[in-house]
Protein backbone atom coordinates (compact mmCIF):
# COMPACT_ATOMS: atom_id res chain seq x y z
CA UNK A 1 0.00 0.00 0.00
CA UNK A 2 1.24 3.16 -0.98
CA UNK A 3 -0.52 6.74 0.15
CA UNK A 4 0.23 9.94 -1.82
CA UNK A 5 -0.16 13.39 0.73
CA UNK A 6 -1.70 16.08 -1.31
CA UNK A 7 -2.60 18.08 1.66
CA UNK A 8 -0.54 21.54 1.17
CA UNK A 9 2.81 23.05 2.58
CA UNK A 10 3.74 22.09 6.48
CA UNK A 11 0.73 20.13 7.13
CA UNK A 12 1.05 17.31 4.53
CA UNK A 13 4.49 17.07 5.29
CA UNK A 14 4.01 16.39 8.77
CA UNK A 15 1.04 13.79 8.14
CA UNK A 16 3.56 11.82 5.64
CA UNK A 17 5.95 12.36 8.28
CA UNK A 18 3.92 10.60 10.56
CA UNK A 19 2.99 8.03 8.05
CA UNK A 20 6.61 7.07 7.15
CA UNK A 21 7.58 6.91 11.16
CA UNK A 22 4.72 3.98 11.05
CA UNK A 23 6.71 1.99 8.50
CA UNK A 24 3.73 3.09 5.43
CA UNK A 25 4.52 4.31 2.08
CA UNK A 26 3.88 7.79 1.79
CA UNK A 27 4.93 10.21 -0.51
CA UNK A 28 4.24 14.15 -0.27
CA UNK A 29 2.92 16.42 -3.66
CA UNK A 30 1.39 19.42 -2.29
CA UNK A 31 -1.17 20.22 -5.39
CA UNK A 32 -1.61 24.27 -4.50
CA UNK A 33 1.14 26.59 -2.11
CA UNK A 34 -0.71 28.79 -0.12
CA UNK A 35 -0.12 32.34 -0.47
CA UNK A 36 -1.71 35.68 0.82
CA UNK A 37 -4.73 36.69 0.36
CA UNK A 38 -5.57 39.90 -1.87
CA UNK A 39 -7.95 41.24 0.47
CA UNK A 40 -5.44 40.38 3.50
CA UNK A 41 -4.89 43.75 4.09
CA UNK A 42 -8.71 45.11 4.84
CA UNK A 43 -8.99 42.55 7.94
CA UNK A 44 -7.92 45.61 10.55
CA UNK A 45 -10.55 48.19 9.22
CA UNK A 46 -13.19 45.43 8.94
CA UNK A 47 -12.49 44.33 12.29
CA UNK A 48 -12.68 48.12 13.85
CA UNK A 49 -16.21 47.84 11.84
CA UNK A 50 -17.83 45.71 13.59
CA UNK A 51 -20.53 46.25 16.50
CA UNK A 52 -19.98 44.40 19.92
CA UNK A 53 -21.45 40.77 19.66
CA UNK A 54 -21.23 40.38 16.20
CA UNK A 55 -19.02 37.64 14.75
CA UNK A 56 -15.99 36.26 13.35
CA UNK A 57 -15.73 33.09 11.74
CA UNK A 58 -12.95 31.14 10.68
CA UNK A 59 -12.66 28.50 7.74
CA UNK A 60 -9.59 26.94 8.02
CA UNK A 61 -6.45 27.42 9.83
CA UNK A 62 -4.68 29.44 7.02
CA UNK A 63 -7.40 32.12 7.78
CA UNK A 64 -6.30 32.67 11.17
CA UNK A 65 -2.96 32.39 10.15
CA UNK A 66 -2.66 34.92 7.81
CA UNK A 67 -5.59 37.25 9.84
CA UNK A 68 -2.85 36.84 13.01
CA UNK A 69 -0.11 37.99 10.56
CA UNK A 70 -1.19 40.94 9.24
CA UNK A 71 -2.66 42.04 12.67
CA UNK A 72 1.12 41.85 14.30
CA UNK A 73 2.27 43.73 11.47
CA UNK A 74 0.16 46.93 11.93
CA UNK A 75 -0.17 46.84 15.45
CA UNK A 76 -3.87 46.01 15.83
CA UNK A 77 -5.29 43.43 18.17
CA UNK A 78 -8.15 41.05 17.69
CA UNK A 79 -11.48 42.44 20.15
CA UNK A 80 -12.69 40.77 23.23
CA UNK A 81 -16.20 42.00 22.60
CA UNK A 82 -16.89 39.59 19.57
CA UNK A 83 -17.94 36.00 19.14
CA UNK A 84 -15.39 34.22 17.69
CA UNK A 85 -16.40 30.67 15.62
CA UNK A 86 -14.24 27.98 13.23
CA UNK A 87 -15.44 25.46 11.25
CA UNK A 88 -13.08 22.63 13.20
CA UNK A 89 -11.39 21.95 15.93
CA UNK A 90 -7.80 22.88 15.16
CA UNK A 91 -8.90 25.81 13.43
CA UNK A 92 -10.64 26.56 16.88
CA UNK A 93 -7.69 26.02 19.02
CA UNK A 94 -5.75 28.46 16.99
CA UNK A 95 -8.12 30.81 17.26
CA UNK A 96 -8.76 30.92 20.47
CA UNK A 97 -5.22 31.04 21.14
CA UNK A 98 -4.63 34.26 18.81
CA UNK A 99 -7.59 36.09 20.62
CA UNK A 100 -7.97 34.69 23.80
CA UNK A 101 -11.11 34.32 23.26
CA UNK A 102 -13.48 31.48 23.47
CA UNK A 103 -14.22 30.13 20.01
CA UNK A 104 -17.50 27.91 19.11
CA UNK A 105 -17.20 24.91 16.57
CA UNK A 106 -19.02 21.94 15.43
CA UNK A 107 -17.34 19.09 16.90
CA UNK A 108 -19.92 16.27 16.01
CA UNK A 109 -19.56 17.77 12.51
CA UNK A 110 -16.53 20.21 11.43
CA UNK A 111 -17.95 21.31 8.28
CA UNK A 112 -20.04 24.19 6.87
CA UNK A 113 -23.13 22.20 7.36
CA UNK A 114 -22.01 21.64 11.01
CA UNK A 115 -21.40 24.91 12.30
CA UNK A 116 -24.73 25.98 10.64
CA UNK A 117 -26.50 24.30 13.35
CA UNK A 118 -25.01 25.67 16.42
CA UNK A 119 -27.60 27.54 18.33
CA UNK A 120 -25.42 30.76 18.14
CA UNK A 121 -25.94 30.86 14.11
CA UNK A 122 -29.60 30.06 14.39
CA UNK A 123 -31.03 33.30 15.00
CA UNK A 124 -28.43 35.68 13.88
CA UNK A 125 -30.64 38.25 12.09
CA UNK A 126 -29.24 41.84 12.16
CA UNK A 127 -26.25 40.98 13.39
CA UNK A 128 -22.76 41.40 11.30
CA UNK A 129 -20.82 38.41 10.43
CA UNK A 130 -17.26 38.24 9.42
CA UNK A 131 -15.93 35.17 7.25
CA UNK A 132 -12.59 34.96 7.05
CA UNK A 133 -11.94 32.40 4.49
CA UNK A 134 -9.73 31.60 0.92
CA UNK A 135 -10.12 33.06 -1.99
CA UNK A 136 -12.94 31.35 -4.47
CA UNK A 137 -14.11 29.35 -1.27
CA UNK A 138 -17.40 27.98 -0.90
CA UNK A 139 -20.76 30.45 -0.36
CA UNK A 140 -22.75 28.04 1.67
CA UNK A 141 -22.26 29.71 4.81
CA UNK A 142 -22.85 33.41 3.11
CA UNK A 143 -25.68 32.33 1.29
CA UNK A 144 -27.31 30.37 4.29
CA UNK A 145 -26.67 32.81 6.97
CA UNK A 146 -28.12 35.74 4.97
CA UNK A 147 -31.11 34.07 4.61
CA UNK A 148 -31.10 34.11 8.13
CA UNK A 149 -30.97 37.72 7.93
CA UNK A 150 -27.39 38.35 8.67
CA UNK A 151 -25.28 41.09 7.15
CA UNK A 152 -22.73 39.46 5.82
CA UNK A 153 -18.72 40.15 4.77
CA UNK A 154 -16.24 37.77 3.76
CA UNK A 155 -12.54 38.65 3.28
CA UNK A 156 -10.05 36.12 1.58
CA UNK A 157 -7.15 36.09 3.63
CA UNK A 158 -5.28 33.77 1.81
CA UNK A 159 -5.38 31.72 -1.90
CA UNK A 160 -4.30 28.27 -3.11
CA UNK A 161 -1.55 28.95 -5.96
CA UNK A 162 -1.94 26.05 -8.13
CA UNK A 163 1.52 24.42 -8.95
CA UNK A 164 2.26 23.06 -12.60
CA UNK A 165 3.57 19.66 -12.85
CA UNK A 166 4.55 17.49 -15.96
CA UNK A 167 2.95 14.67 -16.88
CA UNK A 168 5.76 12.61 -15.99
CA UNK A 169 5.73 13.66 -12.41
CA UNK A 170 1.80 12.43 -12.14
CA UNK A 171 2.04 9.25 -14.38
CA UNK A 172 4.70 7.83 -12.23
CA UNK A 173 2.60 7.52 -8.86
CA UNK A 174 0.85 4.89 -10.75
CA UNK A 175 4.18 2.98 -11.41
CA UNK A 176 5.26 3.55 -8.09
CA UNK A 177 2.52 1.10 -6.21
CA UNK A 178 0.45 4.45 -4.85
CA UNK A 179 -3.31 3.16 -4.40
CA UNK A 180 -4.55 5.28 -1.85
CA UNK A 181 -5.01 9.30 -2.22
CA UNK A 182 -5.59 11.83 0.96
CA UNK A 183 -8.24 14.64 -0.54
CA UNK A 184 -8.75 17.55 1.98
CA UNK A 185 -10.57 19.78 -0.35
CA UNK A 186 -12.65 19.32 -3.62
CA UNK A 187 -10.65 21.87 -5.35
CA UNK A 188 -7.77 19.39 -4.95
CA UNK A 189 -10.12 16.47 -6.60
CA UNK A 190 -10.48 18.43 -9.95
CA UNK A 191 -6.67 19.20 -9.97
CA UNK A 192 -6.07 15.22 -9.97
CA UNK A 193 -8.70 14.90 -12.58
CA UNK A 194 -8.38 17.78 -14.43
CA UNK A 195 -4.28 17.53 -14.84
CA UNK A 196 -3.94 13.96 -14.71
CA UNK A 197 -3.48 12.41 -17.79
CA UNK A 198 -6.93 10.54 -19.52
CA UNK A 199 -4.48 7.59 -19.99
CA UNK A 200 -3.63 7.08 -16.21
CA UNK A 201 -7.36 7.67 -14.96
CA UNK A 202 -8.32 4.45 -14.82
CA UNK A 203 -5.56 3.82 -12.03
CA UNK A 204 -6.61 7.22 -10.67
CA UNK A 205 -10.39 6.37 -10.04
CA UNK A 206 -9.74 2.35 -9.03
CA UNK A 207 -7.14 4.06 -5.94
CA UNK A 208 -8.71 4.57 -2.96
CA UNK A 209 -9.77 8.22 -1.26
CA UNK A 210 -9.12 9.58 2.22
CA UNK A 211 -11.54 12.22 1.68
CA UNK A 212 -12.57 14.60 5.23
CA UNK A 213 -16.78 15.18 4.50
CA UNK A 214 -19.10 13.64 2.94
CA UNK A 215 -19.23 16.85 0.43
CA UNK A 216 -16.36 15.51 -1.01
CA UNK A 217 -17.55 12.04 -0.91
CA UNK A 218 -20.28 12.73 -2.87
CA UNK A 219 -18.01 14.86 -5.50
CA UNK A 220 -16.10 11.79 -6.23
CA UNK A 221 -18.59 9.33 -6.73
CA UNK A 222 -20.03 12.06 -9.44
CA UNK A 223 -17.29 11.72 -10.70
CA UNK A 224 -16.42 7.79 -11.45
CA UNK A 225 -15.03 6.58 -8.18
CA UNK A 226 -16.95 3.26 -6.66
CA UNK A 227 -18.63 4.12 -3.05
CA UNK A 228 -16.37 1.04 -1.79
CA UNK A 229 -13.19 3.24 -2.71
CA UNK A 230 -14.45 6.17 -0.90
CA UNK A 231 -12.87 6.27 2.83
CA UNK A 232 -14.56 9.25 4.81
CA UNK A 233 -12.26 9.95 8.17
CA UNK A 234 -13.98 11.20 11.54
CA UNK A 235 -12.36 14.46 11.51
CA UNK A 236 -10.26 16.71 9.15
CA UNK A 237 -6.99 16.70 11.35
CA UNK A 238 -4.06 14.94 10.76
CA UNK A 239 -4.05 12.51 13.57
CA UNK A 240 -7.53 11.57 12.84
CA UNK A 241 -6.15 11.27 8.76
CA UNK A 242 -3.24 8.69 10.46
CA UNK A 243 -5.61 6.97 12.69
CA UNK A 244 -8.03 5.98 9.39
CA UNK A 245 -5.22 4.90 7.37
CA UNK A 246 -3.76 2.59 10.41
CA UNK A 247 -7.13 0.57 10.86
CA UNK A 248 -6.02 -0.57 7.58
CA UNK A 249 -3.76 -2.59 9.47
CA UNK A 250 -4.70 -5.01 12.02
CA UNK A 251 -0.81 -5.38 13.94
CA UNK A 252 -1.30 -1.41 14.19
CA UNK A 253 -5.37 -0.18 14.63
CA UNK A 254 -5.15 0.31 18.16
CA UNK A 255 -2.06 2.26 18.34
CA UNK A 256 -3.96 5.54 18.45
Amino acid sequence: MGILVTRPEESGQALTAMLNQEGIAAIHLPLCKITKGAQLDQFPKKLQQLNPFDKVICVSQYAVYYAQQVLQNTGFTWRSDLAYMAVGRKTAMLLSEATQQPVSYPFLHESSEGLLNLPLLKNCQDYQILILRGQSGRELLSEQLAKRGAKIEQLACYHRDWQKLDNGELTIFSRAGIDTIIVTSGEILWYLLDFIPKSEHNWLLNCKLLVVSKRIAQLAMQSGWQEDKIILTEKADNLSLLKTILSFYPHLRDKY
